[in-house]
């Protein structure tokens, strides 16, 4: 018996649209076709998806979207120009609501048969192609995103078909439960557990499920990445008590409480966020704790920069006994849990967040496999040297391999040159290792490519890199390489905005509509999706300041983030972006 009807056959191939000043690659308009047309595994003839990390594939090779939800939308927004393919579906239908298709559901349509595998991905583009910008956060928030099909059964389709169920998904998860359980907030973690044993579920949707089931569901985001409150707000006072020069170029700062009151305990791979005012302008800069000696006390690892304003200060002006403002400990560079072999790998100064890791493996007396694996140019500039030989040789499946890039004669027991896929092989590596890898961009990026052409699996490499990160702006054709300043025009008279990262900081202007679009005026890098408070796409760690969200997020971060496509500052901010 057929639960509903093809209504609207809708294709069309992927355009640049013109939109904030930009070109956004998108397949997002669509229009009806009266003739049938071949449904394949990856597409429908003659459609096609601008973005595949968001869009199409075989798990959203047909998106659906209900002539029901079309009638809401009329009504909500007041609009009578709504018409079949305006929401970048494919199939508009009649029946199958969002609240009753479960995800596993298969139907017949036509010749071809389709499963549903997920609800419609958050993106900023359908409020583009509708001129709605709020539409993201809408098709969330009424419960009505529409689903996307992988096609079990390749065949030809056309507009009037009758639309068949074949059969029922495991634990009856409908799509707008799914929907609400990656975006909304009071998570079940039985309906998490449920979601996960979905089989017809993206693979996508399943690791952001199983993330959140792999953390304190109270304090997860909708990324599913753990959320610590920092030990104190913005930035506090800390006595410098000794600097210690490690090499020619790496300087030590220790730096202690000024109570009696211990300071939160390291998570290893963190780092600490100074405030520094050099020649009377205030800078801000991040660095990797390297140790914690006592209670009381953080050790940063500083390289001199040549033209690192900072870092010049801290080896050349600081003085002991002397103050310098701190925030806390932060960061997502940290160990996983598990039982498997562990590679530290690191160059130069990259050191400085593997060594607290390191040290924790000695002091659990961990049974794991560890690889402490690191390039320095010589003898001279090898880092921690003696300090990581104490912590290896507690540990009683340890293996240490150091490559010298310049060193002006052979050195025992180390290596020429850099680690690479052969050498690492040789060296008897495995592959079924989770790897931590710190160091330039470049060492970052060429460690990465050898471990995954070692076989190692992409999503068991992380890395800390302490420029800016990459950007994610789905779609868009023109995205800007020149290097982050001062917005145009007029300087602002608001809270003063500082982009750590990037090192730029800027006032706020009376126009500016968001922290987002403040930075994109400042060429900062961003990472978004839906531009509305949905995805968390832009969730971003905030060192000291508050922000106010206009509109509302659907699910409101911890004090200690902000989603800044919606937020503006309510007083002077320090983001880590």
């Amino acid at each position: 018996m057929a639960c509903g009807r093809l209504v609207s056959l809708n294709v069309g191939v992927p355009k640049g649209v013109s939109w904030q000043g930009k070109t956004v690659h998108t397949g997002v308009y669509k229009s009806p076709v009266e003739r049938p047309l071949m449904v394949r595994r990856l597409n429908i003839d003659g459609d096609g998806q601008g973005d595949l990390h968001g869009h199409g594939g075989e798990q959203r090779a047909v998106l659906v979207y209900q002539r029901q939800s079309y009638e809401h939308w009329s009504g909500f927004l007041g609009r009578g120009d709504l018409t079949p393919g305006s929401f970048g579906e494919n199939f508009t239908i009649d029946g199958l609501p969002d609240d009753e298709v479960c995800i596993g559901d298969r139907y017949r349509i036509g010749e071809a048969e389709f499963e549903v595998t997920q609800p419609r991905v958050t993106c900023f583009r359908v409020g583009m192609r509708l001129g709605e910008p709020r539409m993201p956060a809408l098709l969330v928030d009424h419960r009505r995103p529409g689903f996307y099909l992988r096609v079990i059964t390749e065949g030809e389709v056309r507009p009037g078909d009758p639309i068949v169920r074949t059969l029922n998904g495991p634990h009856r998860l409908t799509v707008a439960e799914t929907d609400a359980l990656l975006y909304l907030p009071n998570r079940s973690q039985d309906a998490l557990r449920k979601a996960v044993d979905i089989p017809a579920l993206s693979p996508g949707w399943q690791q952001s499920f199983h993330d959140l089931l792999d953390t304190d569901l109270a304090k997860a985001t909708v990324t599913g990445a753990p959320v610590e409150e920092p030990g104190w707000s913005g930035f506090r006072p800390m006595t410098i008590t000794k600097t210690v020069p490690e090499t020619p170029t790496i300087t030590s700062v220790y730096l202690r409480a000024g109570d009696d009151v211990p300071l939160e305990p390291i998570i290893p791979g963190q780092y600490l966020t100074l405030r520094v005012s050099v020649n009377e302008a205030v800078s801000v800069r991040s660095y990797s704790i390297s140790d914690a000696p006592d209670p009381h006390t953080y050790r940063i690892s500083v390289r001199q920069e040549e033209h690192g304003l900072v870092s010049r200060y801290l080896h050349e002006s600081v003085l002991v006994g002397g103050t310098i403002d701190v925030a806390a400990p932060r960061g997502q560079f940290r160990l996983h849990a598990g039982t498997g072999p562990v590679l530290l790998i690191s160059a130069g100064v990259g050191a400085t967040p593997l060594v607290p890791m390191l040290q924790e493996f000695a002091r659990t007396g961990s049974d794991r496999e560890i690889w402490w694996i690191h390039v320095a140019r010589d003898p001279s500039e090898h880092v921690f040297a003696g300090e990581v030989r104490g912590h290896l040789e507690r540990l009683h499946h340890a293996h240490s391999a150091i490559f010298y890039t310049r060193a002006a004669a052979p050195v025992a027991d180390s290596f020429s040159g850099r680690p690479t896929v052969d050498r690492l092989r040789a060296l008897g590596v495995p592959a079924g290792a989770a790897a931590y890898v710190c160091g330039p961009p470049a060492f970052i990026s060429n460690m990465t490519d050898a471990l995954t052409d070692l076989g190692i699996d992409a999503g068991s490499i992380y890395s800390e890199l302490f420029s800016t990160l990459p950007p994610i702006n789905p779609g868009l054709v023109d995205s800007s390489t020149t290097p982050p300043h001062q917005p145009a025009g007029e300087p602002g008279t608001g809270p003063v905005v500082t982009f750590a990262r990037s090192g730029l900081t800027a006032r706020w202007r009376a126009g500016d509509t968001s922290l987002l679009e403040f930075a994109e005026a400042c060429d900062v890098p961003t990472r978004w999706s839906c531009r509305t408070g949905v995805c968390h796409t832009c969730l971003t760690a905030v060192i000291s300041g508050k922000v106010a969200y206009q509109p509302d997020p659907l699910e409101t971060p911890a004090e200690s983030q902000a989603l800044i496509c919606c937020a503006r500052p309510t007083e002077d901010l320090v983001l880590d972006s």
